[in-house]
């Protein structure tokens, strides 16, 4: 639920107020940047992956089975962690916390009109192309 304009109004007072106050405090509550956090995160899978995947062929030149079973289960699970954690990351305009004096948005996106569905979409180009429309 967004905010209203006079609440937008009294949350950004109360930010600049406590900006003027503690700088130091403001800086440690605005938090750090999530999307680094997870994609350090998705390099970290990355990592395992290539771990595992060297690990898999060793053990199985060294006919050691448990080795290559331990590298693809490593790369398994680095892939899952990695993907994971990149389809989490937010983008760059969603980023949470309080954001420096001035920086609020003033006013809330309007919401956008739902899309049509994938039949009223092929529905809609059967009657252009039977009316002449041609597209």
């Amino acid at each position: 639920m967004p905010l209203s304009e006079h609440e937008q109004r009294l949350l950004e007072q109360m930010e600049r107020a406590l900006y003027a106050e503690d700088p130091k405090l403001a800086s440690v509550l605005r938090g750090h940047d999530l999307r680094g956090r997870y994609r350090r995160r998705a390099l970290l899978g990355v990592i395992g992956v290539v771990i595992g995947l060297a690990l898999l062929p060793v053990g199985i030149a060294g006919r050691i089975i448990p080795l290559s079973v331990i590298g693809f289960l490593v790369m398994l699970g680095s892939a899952i962690f990695a993907v994971s954690s990149w389809r989490r990351a937010p983008a760059a305009d969603e980023t949470p916390g309080p954001r420096p004096p001035g920086t609020a948005k003033g006013r809330a996106k309007a919401p956008k009109p739902p899309k049509a569905s994938f039949m009223e979409r092929l529905e809609e180009r059967w009657r252009r192309r039977r009316d002449g429309d041609g597209r």
